[in-house]
């Protein structure tokens, strides 16, 4: 077992993370909120931006494999190495989703007359 150091980055908070645990597990063990949902990589909410490091996450089905490159699913995110981490970022497609959901962007007005 290897452990690496997981920072957080804007939030002074660095935690220590075997590489056979997810780092959503080792937040809880530390005492740091971090967002999550679902627990099993559908629903984003425990979505970070990997900004430095490697994961693993073989089950991280809600993102595409480009997006797994780029973004970690801390409930599934297994470090590979030293890591920084952006909580709370999401990948453009899922902001797209977002914003078309809300109504915004879509360049539509609503016409109720």
């Amino acid at each position: 077992m290897t452990e690496y150091t997981v920072e957080f980055v804007g939030t002074g908070e660095t935690i220590e993370v075997a590489d056979t645990e997810t780092i959503l597990s080792a937040c809880f063990e530390e005492g740091i909120a971090q967002e999550y949902s679902c627990r099993v990589g559908m629903c984003l909410a425990c979505s970070a931006e990997i900004i430095e490091g490697e994961v693993t996450q073989p089950a991280a089905r809600g993102f595409t494999d480009e997006e797994a490159e780029n973004y970690a699913l801390t409930c599934m995110a297994r470090p590979q190495s030293d890591l920084k981490l952006d909580r709370g970022k999401y990948p453009p497609s899922i902001e797209d989703d977002a914003a078309t959901a809300a109504g915004e962007g879509d360049g539509a007005a609503a016409d109720d007359d």
